[in-house]
């Protein structure tokens, strides 16, 4: 008999394997379904394609253009942050052919412009703005990544303090790192939640053995952005390890006071950081532009015309505010996480008419008005519609009855004929006309963003309101269901003693929902349809009554905990916000000053200082050729006429219009800047909030504009008329 030979490990999983394989049916792993949790978890993740991602995917994907090491890596993980689905050597090709081919563009349609003209001149402006367009672009694209990252992680981290809370609330009760991720997951905005979710399915599909290893991974990625968080977390799992449960939940609620401490020291941080940027970009960008108009015309005469219209119009429009934009957009990439628009914002009744385009068309047919009669120079000079109507191209004072000196030689509009074309109009009338464009494009936003938020707005400020008063509410809340008030009744015992405040209109609807409809505590809250969060959009009360349901079901008591904490939570975000609104009232009330004061000041002023050097100029020239001056000063007159050629001055006409674009693109660009500062990317005050100021502001310009510009114009005619006396 052969000795006994003990099996190997080996051998016994195989002879054991192929036994249970035989007497169960397997199934090939490729094959196998998703549960239905991971299968909604990619639903989520595979979103449609953005504009950007889906270049990429074609032109980006012409050729490969590898970046270098260094830049591939950073360019990965801002696509990794943001969820996009393209490559880094797409990003990358995609700036460059994007360039090349608008610079080709460029190219051939200024080659064939010099050769199709009779003058052969080669259009170095057009080129040269095709060419900084070209590498704007190059720009644009080649940072996409990384700016979208980073609005990815700014709205992300506005939700950091609620996801601490969420995980805390749930680990007082029970001590589950994975659940509270998962529970967090569930009731987080995007796209925090959506991190969240990654986070523990990457355990479910086995990238990573445990839910602490998955977010750890995660949180790497805020190493760099937010280390509080990261303390935070580290603190919740700390907690875990710890036998005694006051000290557990003593760690718990640590967590949540270092994320709070963070958030208010990085905005403290950032407020002061932010006052010398901002003054620095409002003297460049703004004061300085403004108080250069006066010496635009002057300038435009002494070069003999090679400064055009179309130059300042280009300079002022287009170039400063891009600057602007873009020095400004640099400062608030700083910002760190703050609060903003809420998706519960989506689901208000009212929310349609705030994203409803009728009141653009209503807007529309009330300035078409101004607009066209402040092009009425340009309609009588270049259409055939005066001759039509059986009137003159253009009409002196005295064809109005005016009389006053040299009244028949000034021309309301007043064209003067150059070669085959004209020049102006230089008339006061015209510049007065032209006022009404910037007010007519003003008041098109203003009335078409005020009938949008008008309704929505107010339902704001009740939803701010009750934000304020909630505190004590939750403390009563919690109060109520430690006495062993059951949910469905504490509402309406703290309605009866919150009568006449907001936060007795909140809880008598939920009440109401509670005893009249029938509904559960959650439904009466969250109801899709009837929720009462509906009508107050709000990532703070909703946090609150999401913890009071999911705690209220492990018991009374935990519940009254839970709101106590919800409480002291409320308080401290409260005094966070009030005291970082003290920090910016000064520059946030200079900057709006500025905006809708100084800046509308000085240009009318500037506005009309252009008009009365123009007609100055332009009525001695006219005085001049009709030999309305005295002998003796004809040769003073004459030198400084030939030095400035009224025909090569810049129109005020034309300046007016640049000017007033201009402000409204300032007025556009500030106020969606302080919006920021003050409460993040907040949609529905920004539109608010530049409605107001467009009316308030552009309003002022045209005042000033209008009776300055007659003031002073009134004034030349006095001095000129004297001269000629």
């Amino acid at each position: 008999m052969p000795p006994y030979k003990k099996p190997s490990v080996d051998e016994i999983l195989a002879k054991y394997g192929k036994k249970i394989e035989g007497e169960i049916s397997t199934t090939d792993i490729v094959t196998t379904k998703d549960s239905r949790a991971y299968l909604k978890f990619k639903e989520e993740t595979q979103r449609e394609f953005t504009n950007y991602e889906r270049w990429c995917n074609t032109l980006g994907s012409v050729v490969k253009m590898n970046p270098s090491k260094k830049d591939e890596e950073k360019i990965k993980r801002d696509i990794e942050i943001a969820h996009m689905n393209i490559e880094p050597w797409q990003a990358i090709t995609l700036s460059v052919m994007v360039f090349v081919v608008v610079f080709f563009i460029g190219l051939l349609s200024s080659l064939a412009y010099m050769f199709m003209t009779e003058e052969g001149a080669f259009p170095v402006l057009f080129f040269f703005l095709i060419t900084s367009f070209s590498m704007f672009l190059f720009y644009y694209f080649s940072s996409y990544p990384a700016r979208f990252a980073n609005k990815w992680r700014l709205k992300a981290s506005s939700q950091m303090v609620p996801a601490i809370l969420y995980v805390v609330v749930y680990m007082r009760h029970t001590a589950n790192l994975e659940k509270a991720i998962a529970f967090a997951s569930e009731h987080l905005q995007y796209p925090l939640a959506l991190d969240f979710k990654k986070v523990f399915y990457n355990v479910e599909i086995g990238k990573f053995p445990t839910i602490k290893e998955s977010l750890d991974n995660y949180l790497e990625g805020w190493r760099d952005y937010s280390t509080e968080f990261i303390e935070s977390f580290h603190l919740i799992e700390s907690s875990l390890y710890e036998p005694d449960n006051v000290r557990r939940i003593s760690t718990l609620e640590k967590a949540i006071q270092v994320v709070l401490d963070g958030v208010y020291d990085k905005m403290l941080k950032f407020t002061h950081d932010v006052k010398a940027p901002l003054t620095n970009v409002y003297m460049l960008a703004i004061m300085l532009p403004i108080l250069g108009i006066a010496l635009i015309p002057l300038a435009s005469a002494m070069v003999q015309g090679m400064i055009k219209w179309s130059h300042v119009f280009i300079l002022y429009t287009m170039i400063i505010p891009f600057l602007a934009f873009f020095m400004l957009d640099k400062i608030l990439a700083l910002r760190p996480g703050g609060h903003g628009e809420t998706s519960y914002l989506e689901k208000n009744p009212l929310y349609p008419q705030y994203k409803s385009n009728g009141p653009y068309m209503y807007a529309f047919l009330i300035c078409l008005p101004f607009i066209l009669l402040s092009l009425l120079p340009l309609i009588f000079q270049y259409t055939p519609i005066p001759d039509i109507l059986g009137l003159q191209k253009d009409y002196s004072f005295a064809d109005l009855g005016l009389e006053f000196e040299g009244a028949s030689q000034i021309m309301l509009f007043d064209f003067k004929e150059v070669g085959d074309g004209f020049a102006g109009p230089f008339g006061a009338v015209a510049l007065f006309l032209s006022l009404f464009f910037p007010l007519g494009v003003a008041l098109f936003f203003s009335i078409a963003y005020k009938d949008k938020t008008e309704n929505i707005i107010v339902e704001r400020g009740k939803t701010n309101q009750l934000e304020r008063e909630f505190n004590n509410s939750l403390f009563q809340l919690g109060n109520r269901l430690g006495d062993g008030t059951p949910p469905e009744l504490v509402f309406g015992k703290v309605a009866d003693s919150s009568k006449g405040l907001v936060t007795g209109e909140f809880f008598k609807r939920v009440n109401y929902n509670i005893q009249q409809m029938g509904m559960s505590v959650e439904k009466a809250i969250f109801d899709s349809r009837r929720g009462v969060i509906l009508f107050y959009p709000s990532d703070l009360i909703a946090t609150s009554m999401r913890v009071l349901v999911e705690s209220s079901k492990k018991g009374l008591k935990i519940a009254a905990v839970s709101l106590m904490s919800i409480s002291e939570y409320v308080k401290n975000i409260q005094k966070i916000t009030e005291r970082l609104k003290d920090i910016l009232a000064e520059i946030v009330s200079e900057m709006k000053s500025n905006m809708t004061f100084l800046a509308p000041l000085l240009s009318g002023i500037v506005i009309g200082l252009a008009l009365m050097i123009t007609s100055i100029l332009n009525v001695l020239q006219t005085f001049m050729d009709s030999a309305g001056v005295d002998v003796s000063l004809s040769s003073q007159i004459t030198n400084i006429l030939s030095m400035f050629n009224v025909v090569d001055m810049i129109p005020p006409y034309y300046l007016q219009i640049a000017i007033g674009v201009y402000l409204i693109e300032v007025i556009f660009i500030l106020t969606g800047t302080l919006v920021t500062i003050d409460s993040g990317e907040d949609e529905l005050e920004k539109t608010s909030k530049i409605g107001q100021n467009l009316k308030k502001g552009i309003v002022f310009y045209f005042l000033t504009a209008f009776f300055s510009s007659l003031a002073l114009f009134a004034l030349s005619i006095i001095v000129i008329g004297g001269m000629g006396g």
